[in-house]
């Protein structure tokens, strides 16, 4: 049915915007037209093309949330768009023989028509897209302003861009759908709260979240969501005590005698320190570690050992000065840095066992190719693989199990899921891996143990 719609909409479209060549075409072939017929039939296929613009599909009024409505109605535009331009453009040059046959004002009138109908179907299209699609990202449109002004091109790198906004309003609203029809399921409202903690060099911001759309998808699955709200660059013994703060505080607060951390890389290993080292084992239920470098890495190991002293003292000195911008007191780059080193984690694994009675569990993931990964762990994925093996981009495989259950997560095809896509940090939709819907599966894992 929407193909049907579809073609009759850019047909409409078409008619509009050639409006002079068909008034030529039915004068040219002695068809008669009642007395303020011609007038008649404009004016509906401009309103027609109006009513279009305003409501380009009624299905699209089903779709939930506004904002993926416009996404649908945008896309419907430039779709109508492609077909009524690449009529347009063919009829245009099928009239060519009017510019030598003395019809030049003719065909230069349709070509004036053509291009305003055309641009306001476009526009209204293109601009709804750019305003509400958050997959297309800076990257498309950039690449769509710069390729607009290239023939041909533009309209590859147009189908591209409606392929990816239709995908987006399609599994978005999928996932909204979904989470209504399990809401009294409740599947992540777990026994104790969940406390979420972040790694190296980021910080719990009110207005970005480190988790990206993790914690709401949670949350509309019944989870109760607290931050580890630690500075993000200090050694894991710091980072560790600041955590270990933090846990008393929420179970003070609230009474909720226990939580379950969920941490992301290097918060995992400080998780494990207040743990087993500052006595929060009474105050936890579990601990699954995201990521999370257990063994180190080699290549930090290579990078300490090799760059002079003066170079990293440099980079320390900017890194500090920038990260106390951020809300850091006392940042420690060098020191947040030497602790993820292998020789680091090997004494640290020796020195902070696990605790009994804790529920332990591991993810990790595999960046396929380097392309794959955002910048910088598109660059870092070749060194890391280097030294260490195969990565997410920053951390080895081999760094990743630790406790009674290990996952391990990629993709099939070149993308595979980097260290940045485990906490959902881009807002991507990838393809085989719904970032939200396996932590939903993952806090429900915990639900169903109890804790």
């Amino acid at each position: 049915m929407k193909y049907i719609r579809r073609i009759c909409c850019g047909f409409l479209i078409f008619l509009a915007a050639n409006i002079p060549l068909l008034k030529y075409l039915l004068i040219s072939k002695d068809i008669i037209i009642p007395k303020f017929g011609g007038i008649i039939l404009m004016l509906l296929l401009v309103v027609g093309v109006i009513v279009i613009n305003i409501v380009p599909a009624l299905s699209n009024r089903r779709i939930p949330g506004k904002r993926l409505k416009i996404c649908a109605d945008g896309c419907e535009l430039l779709i109508y768009f492609l077909i009524s331009i690449s009529a347009s453009v063919l009829c245009l040059l099928a009239a060519l023989p009017l510019l030598f046959q003395g019809n030049k004002m003719t065909w230069f009138g349709n070509l004036a028509c053509m291009v305003l109908v055309e641009a306001l179907v476009f526009w209204s299209g293109i601009i709804r897209v750019y305003l509400t699609s958050a997959q297309i990202g800076v990257k498309w449109r950039a690449i769509g302003i710069i390729c607009g002004w290239i023939p041909a091109v533009h309209l590859a790198v147009l189908v591209k861009i409606i392929r990816m906004a239709s995908d987006e309003w399609e599994f978005e609203s999928g996932k909204i759908m979904q989470a209504q029809e399990r809401k009294d399921e409740q599947l992540c409202r777990t026994r104790y709260p969940i406390l979420m903690v972040h790694g190296v060099f980021f910080r719990d911001f009110k207005y970005f979240n480190y988790w990206g759309r993790i914690p709401q998808e949670l949350e509309k699955h019944g989870a109760v969501i607290y931050y580890g709200n630690h500075q993000s660059a200090a050694s894991v013994a710091d980072s560790g005590k600041e955590l270990a703060g933090r846990i008393r505080q929420i179970v003070d607060e609230t009474g909720c005698e226990k939580v379950n951390i969920i941490a992301h890389s290097k918060g995992g290993l400080d998780s494990r320190y207040a743990v087993s080292c500052l006595g929060m084992d009474q105050y936890v239920a579990s601990l699954t570690t995201v990521n999370t470098p257990h063994r180190g890495c080699i290549f930090a190991d290579y990078l300490l050992n090799k760059i002079p002293a003066a170079a990293k003292d440099k980079v320390a000195e900017g890194y500090n000065s920038a990260l106390k911008v951020l809300g850091d007191e006392t940042p420690d780059f060098t020191a947040a840095v030497t602790d993820l080193t292998a020789s680091a984690c090997q004494e640290f694994n020796r020195k902070v066992p696990d605790c009994p009675g804790i529920y332990y569990q591991s993810v990790g993931s595999k960046l396929n190719t380097a392309s794959g990964g955002r910048f910088p762990l598109n660059f870092s994925h070749q060194l890391v693989k280097y030294f260490d093996g195969p990565n997410d981009g920053l951390v080895a495989e081999s760094s990743f199990p630790w406790g009674e259950d290990y996952t391990f997560l990629t993709t099939s095809g070149r993308r595979g899921i980097s260290h940045g896509d485990m906490i959902d940090l881009n807002r991507e939709n990838i393809k085989d891996f719904d970032v939200r819907e396996y932590y939903v599966g993952l806090v429900n894992g915990l639900k169903e143990r109890g804790v």
